[in-house]
């Protein structure tokens, strides 16, 4: 397994936005008529993201991708730019709900591994990674979010050492959602 920066005229944008929508489903199929749609909006913004080295696929050894890492951290400006008004609707709800991002802070936004490499072990594999990553680099915390309804991502980031050190959420007519916002301490 290995990570390689993003590049949309490299990698498959439709595998990429797949896994992008898989991170957050829930909130797509809210927004977009189905699933298609939602795929075909992600991978018409991927490209204008300009993430640059936060965000990663991975691969397997035959160099195929089996899942994309996003990380973030406080010097990370967004770049601002014209977009899709459901992705925007996405942008609005993460920042009621997503955790803050201190100084010295290395935030996992996303992970997504393809469906059918699940349960193998490859997620936890990626965040220790991260942590590692972010030790090296001297950050101070790595934090991330485990939507209230993932249950199975909350238990798995606690089982690694992440703790929970706040909860946001946001509620809209019949619509709401919330995350466990959650931090392992790389220093005391």
């Amino acid at each position: 397994m290995r990570y390689e920066t993003f590049n949309p005229e490299k990698h498959d944008l439709d595998k990429v936005a797949k896994l992008t929508y898989d991170v957050d489903f829930r909130t797509f199929d809210m927004l977009f008529k189905d699933e298609q749609s939602a795929i075909k909006t992600i991978a018409k913004d991927l490209p204008k993201r300009g993430l640059g080295d936060f965000f990663k696929v991975i691969l397997d050894d035959d160099g195929e991708i089996i899942g994309v890492l996003m990380l973030y951290d406080s010097r990370i400006s967004h770049k601002f730019y014209l977009k899709s008004p459901r992705l925007l609707i996405v942008d609005i709800l993460d920042h009621f709900t997503l955790a803050d991002i201190e100084d010295h802070d290395l935030y996992l936004a996303e992970i997504a591994i393809d469906s059918s490499l699940r349960g193998q072990g490859i997620g936890r594999r990626v965040v220790c990674d991260v942590i590692e990553y972010a030790r090296s680099k001297n950050y101070t915390r790595v934090t991330i979010d485990a939507d209230f309804r993932n249950v199975s991502a909350k238990k798995l980031y606690e089982r690694i050492g992440f703790r929970e050190f706040n909860k946001k959420r946001v509620k809209f007519l019949n619509f709401e959602r919330g995350m466990h916002n959650m931090q392992y301490c790389l220093r005391d």
